[in-house]
């Protein structure tokens, strides 16, 4: 089972820095150059410059940015911006949020998880990864000898014991905060009573854990490690490159929130609700819910409702109409993707791929293409704009489907689930070197 420890972590020392908020940044996966850019203003001492440090006009293999990266962190731990834990600790880490006007708080703790090949023990991944952003972290693993951000894993406690266990030692501890630009609240305690660290370890010694976001990291600290071991630099099984950061979150905490993602296709140019509904109707029961965006809303409404995997929503562009479609049964996706295992051919993202836009809308043949978006005011706005020609509303994977699949050794369609919100990067680093 994986192995979860206490480590000593390196945290921004406050009193150096001033607010927390203006040196922590998300993943580096979710920033684009304005907010980059934003990043970079906040402070000189912004996690950006070593977790997406910019390019430089005469970057060469010998400077760039991630050698710009590995500098600033030298330089930073030299001026003590950044200190080390004077013992070893775990970090409850609470975010508060909203998300179509309610409020969630979810609530985990981060910790160093022994690496384990997949399929080869019991930590599971659920999405498929890119060579690109693999080997991008990589170099900066290489340069920087640190895990910069969390690898977000998920594991089973329906009582939430090992959080409870962490939580009963706060005594009403002041926490580190910091609010995001998307407006989340982030709250980290520190916790390093050896008793509770013993617990929770305890805790978690039978439980398997499954990647929510992070794949491209995780498996990034497979290959750094498999290097090390291949050139002789590994020092035995407690090497802290067999280890990486990782965030781990009760299946059963009450704010742990899938958001759906919604397609916004290109490619069907002038389609209608009759047209749409007699390119699905051999597969689908297709019914007309309303027009504009009441009926995109009443349609999400009876989906979200329903709670079912087998109706799907479509807004017809061209003439305004909003439709569901419920699938009639599952012998074409039997036929269409009989390789994968039930669990997958039956999620609302499969269906909808597989049968109704490549098979049956004929998107398979290049034409069509997606963009995905997370929130009903989006997929509107979009519409309204007339910023593609089909948008479709796709229901949300549900924890039991990323247990099942990723159990299974697959890998969801891409896409497939957006846990909400990121995890602030430059909270706690972790020293793999």
């Amino acid at each position: 089972m994986p192995e979860v420890r206490p480590f000593r972590g390196v945290r921004y020392d406050v009193a150096q820095i001033g607010a927390l908020s203006d040196v922590t940044a998300p993943p580096y996966d979710v920033i684009d150059p304005a907010l980059q850019e934003k990043l970079y203003e906040d402070s000189p001492y912004n996690i950006i410059r070593l977790e997406l440090n910019r390019p430089e006009a005469g970057d060469s293999e010998a400077s760039n940015r991630y050698t710009r990266a590995a500098g600033f962190l030298r330089d930073w731990l030299r001026k003590g911006v950044l200190r080390a834990e004077d013992q070893p600790a775990l970090y409850l880490y609470e975010q508060t949020f909203e998300v179509e006007g309610r409020t969630h708080t979810r609530k985990g703790f981060l910790a160093r998880v022994r690496l384990e090949p997949f399929g080869q023990g019991k930590i599971y991944p659920h999405e498929q990864t890119l060579a690109g952003p693999k080997a991008d972290r990589l170099s900066l693993y290489e340069a920087t000898g640190f895990n910069l951000s969390p690898v977000f894993g998920l594991y089973p406690d329906e009582k939430n014991e090992a959080l409870h266990a962490l939580e009963a030692h706060l005594r009403d501890r002041a926490p580190l905060e910091a609010t995001d630009h998307l407006g989340v609240t982030n709250r980290l305690w520190v916790i390093t009573e050896p008793a509770t660290l013993t617990a929770v370890q305890g805790l978690m010694t039978d439980r398997p854990v499954f990647i929510a976001d992070g794949h491209h990291r995780y498996e990034t600290a497979l290959k750094y490690r498999d290097r090390l071991e291949e050139k002789g630099e590994l020092k035995g099984p407690d090497d802290p490159a067999n280890f990486c950061l990782m965030m781990l979150v009760s299946m059963s905490d009450p704010g742990l929130l899938i958001l759906p993602t919604h397609r916004l296709v290109s490619g069907l140019p002038g389609l209608t609700f009759e047209q749409l509904a007699e390119k699905l109707g051999p597969e689908f029961e297709v019914r007309k819910v309303g027009e504009g965006e009441a009926g995109c809303r009443e349609a999400w409404e009876e989906i979200e409702a329903g709670g079912e995997q087998d109706v799907l929503g479509f807004g017809t562009v061209a003439d305004g109409a909003w439709a569901l479609a419920r699938l009639r049964s599952d012998e074409a996706m039997d036929r269409l993707a009989p390789k994968q295992s039930p669990d997958w051919r039956a999620l609302g993202v499969s269906v909808l791929h597989v049968l109704a836009l490549d098979h049956l809308l004929g998107g398979s043949g290049g034409k069509a293409s997606c963009r995905y978006v997370h929130l009903i005011r989006e997929v509107t706005d979009d519409v309204a704009a007339r910023g593609c020609d089909l948008a479709c509303l796709v229901p949300p994977a549900r924890m039991e489907h990323v247990e099942a699949i990723a159990s299974n050794l697959e890998t969801m369609p891409p896409k497939s689930t957006y846990f909400y919100p990121k995890l602030l990067s430059g909270l706690v680093l972790n020293p793999i070197r």
